[in-house]
């Protein structure tokens, strides 16, 4: 494997490449301890939150997507990239998958598929249900079906009768004790929050689910995170030193 270096924000990063498509490893600013999280997808987006942990002593990581909507073949590659890191890096063999936007739909369908693989669930505006984002037809105005549409061929029609979106999935990730920190806008017009997040937040809390939610109003789809991205941090370790307590 060869590994080419290069700066982020002044940490020391490298790129390489995994299963053909590239890959990406951050080392923290301070000791390591051990854990990672990983961006899966959108890699420079929004950044001081993932910022936020390497200073804290965790490993960022990336791995390349063929299509930015959660297809196999990119959740079984991103599961081999999981194991491959963990050996590799010496660090831990669960992560905390970082998801914003269609990243969120990465993030939760990775984890229902491989639970094993996962420590805390952080997702940002996550696309959770398909019917809404990318399809329209609820009250999203997202206006980007044709992309969908290239990477799967599922028609609108079709997709009146899928069952694989996250929001089909949160029995699994209630069964395995998955702990969720979510953000969201009460004002996305992309990813309508009533339509997507706020389902999983409902369906965690009437089932005794670990979950965390921060709303900020006012927001539609972007900006990600909060203004005070350390809270989110904060958030995600507490559930990840309670995970460890079991």
């Amino acid at each position: 494997m060869e590994l080419k270096k290069f700066d982020y924000f002044n940490y020391e990063a490298y790129e390489f490449e995994f299963d053909g498509l590239n890959a990406i490893i951050v080392k923290p600013s301070v000791k390591s301890n051990g854990k990672w999280v990983l961006k899966t997808e959108y890699f420079d987006a929004f950044p001081d939150t993932q910022n936020e942990f390497l200073d804290r002593g965790y490993h960022l990581c990336y791995n390349q997507n063929y299509n930015g909507w959660a297809t196999d073949i990119d959740l079984d590659r991103k599961a081999k990239f999981i194991s491959f890191i963990s050996k590799e890096f010496g660090l831990e063999n669960k992560c905390i998958p970082i998801g914003m936007s269609c990243g969120g739909l990465y993030a939760c369908k990775l984890t229902a598929k491989y639970p094993e693989l996962i420590d805390v669930l952080y997702i940002d505006a996550p696309v959770m249900n398909l019917l809404s984002c990318p399809c329209d037809l609820g009250v999203a105005k997202s206006n980007i079906f044709d992309s969908f549409f290239n990477a799967t061929h599922l028609t609108k029609s079709q997709m009146l009768s899928y069952r694989d979106n996250p929001i089909d999935k949160m029995d699994i990730l209630l069964k395995n004790d998955i702990p969720v920190v979510m953000v969201a806008g009460d004002s996305d017009v992309i990813v309508p929050y009533e339509e997507n997040g706020a389902i999983l937040e409902k369906y965690y809390s009437d089932n005794g689910g670990r979950i965390k939610v921060y709303i900020k109003p006012g927001c539609n789809h972007h900006p990600h995170g909060l203004q005070d991205y350390k809270t989110v941090v904060d958030a995600v370790e507490f559930y990840s030193n309670e995970n460890l307590s079991k």
